[in-house]
């Protein structure tokens, strides 16, 4: 995420709230019960969120719909090269404006233009870590509740304004190696759990990205596997994410 010192790619511990999640989790990944939602014929899907999501975009190409390079590098390219194949009659419009460094006031600034404007069908967010990053590098002074408040205005605004949308929010989450120390906690756990109570009261379709990957961890894998500054997915990671997207959105 843009805005952030060298420091971040350090090394550092995981905070214990999130390496006890993964040593209790069953090292048989659970199901995810899949979401009823039904796509009609010239659907707008938009991805949301920070660096994860924009993973290396083509801005110049941000307007043309299921361009590859506007798509980027991470888990929004197999998912929407996914839903293009298996839907080719539909005539999907895929589009992803994910930018680096935002927080949740960084999306209201931009919502009109890069969400409302192009009145997605399905609407899928990913937001959260830059929240609290940037306050630990004394970029932001941002409170959970902050957060909170926010992201449900943010909602709020978005169904004001798109009624019929689909709100698909993903859950934050970091891994146990990189720039995620102890100083990530608890106030990271106080963070990913007002996501879930926001999406839960928007009505939202929440996707377990921190439960698959704990999940994923607990099984055998090594935390950098899946992230290595514990935050940036790496290529598995991002291949994990839609895959997990696809199961709970249930298209």
């Amino acid at each position: 995420m843009k805005n952030t010192p060298i420091s971040r790619r350090r090394i550092f511990s995981y905070g214990t709230a999130v390496a006890a999640a993964a040593v209790t989790s069953s090292t048989r990944p659970t199901s995810v019960q899949a979401a009823e939602v039904k796509l009609a014929k010239g659907a707008t899907i938009l991805f949301q969120g920070d660096s994860i999501t924009d993973a290396g975009r083509d801005r110049k190409n941000e307007g043309s719909a299921n361009n590859a390079s506007m798509l980027g590098r991470g888990y929004p390219s197999p998912i929407a090269g996914g839903l293009l194949a298996d839907h080719a009659s539909l005539g999907l419009k895929i589009y992803n404006r994910g930018i680096s460094g935002n927080k949740v006031p960084d999306l209201d600034a931009r919502w009109q233009a890069d969400c409302l404007d192009l009145k997605p069908s399905i609407l899928s967010i990913l937001i959260g870590v830059n929240d609290i990053w940037h306050k630990l590098n004394g970029k932001y002074d941002g409170t959970p509740e902050v957060y909170r408040d926010g992201f449900t205005a943010l909602l709020k605004r978005t169904k004001d304004a798109l009624p019929d949308v689909t709100l698909v929010i993903c859950e934050p989450f970091v891994m146990r190696c990189g720039a995620v120390n102890d100083t990530w906690f608890p106030e990271f756990e106080t963070r990913r759990a007002y996501a879930e109570e926001v999406a839960k009261a928007a009505g939202a379709i929440w996707v377990p990205f921190q439960q698959k990957f704990n999940e994923a961890i607990a099984a055998g894998t090594e935390p950098n596997y899946w992230a290595g500054d514990g935050v940036h997915p790496t290529h598995a990671g991002h291949a994990l994410m839609a895959k997990v997207w696809r199961e709970t959105v249930g298209i």
